[in-house]
């Protein structure tokens, strides 16, 4: 279930009102006259709250005549709220672990593979760490910026004296679009993502 239902469900429940409109509904089908009468409100203001609930799928209305009924669904909700209980026991939780897990490789590549002063030691043999390493050097050129192949040489010998490679590795992996001895960051969303290799 998206996130989005999930925060609208439980926005829809934090009012104390609404949550009384919900106990009376669990009751059985009640028009909006009724419930007021019940929760001591005017007619306008369970109104208010009862689109609050049906905007979040909380509730089902049905008009008959002038007379607007109400009624629980009792499905959604059950199923949000186990949706809820997923996403912060399990989901939540492998999102953290993997975070943290990808923020660790990326670490220790750059601790391993870069000096202090910045320069690549090595490149990568294996491909994963190849691929954090060329991102961490791409990740200094600036977007919608056209470099020539001499700037984008220069670029990379401050970090590696193979420019030819790591140039060569910048267009294969998508980090770079080449045309014309003309070079240009493409979006990250194009890049070959190191976290989605195996």
């Amino acid at each position: 279930m998206q996130l989005e239902k999930i925060v609208n469900f439980h926005k829809a429940l934090a009012d104390p009102t609404r949550l009384r409109l919900l106990l009376l509904l669990s009751k059985g089908e009640m028009h909006g006259q009724a419930l007021a009468e019940k929760l001591s409100l005017s007619q306008p203001t369970v109104t208010h709250h009862a689109s609050k609930l049906r905007e979040a799928a909380l509730i089902k209305e049905r008009r008959d005549k002038n007379t607007v009924y109400f009624t629980l669904d009792p499905e959604y909700i059950k199923l949000t709220s186990e949706a809820t209980l997923q996403f912060i026991f399990t989901k939540g939780a492998v999102d953290m672990e993997e975070k943290s897990e990808i923020n660790t490789l990326k670490d220790t590549v750059i601790r391993n593979f870069f000096s202090k002063d910045g320069r690549l030691r090595q490149i990568p043999a294996q491909y994963k760490k190849k691929l954090i390493a060329l991102q961490y050097i791409v990740e200094k050129l600036e977007p919608g910026v056209v470099y020539s192949e001499k700037e984008i040489n220069e670029f990379i010998k401050r970090f590696h004296e193979d420019f030819a490679t790591i140039r060569r590795e910048f267009i294969m992996h998508q980090f770079m679009y080449r045309e014309n001895e003309q070079y240009e960051l493409n979006p990250p969303e194009v890049w070959t993502h190191w976290e989605h290799v195996k």
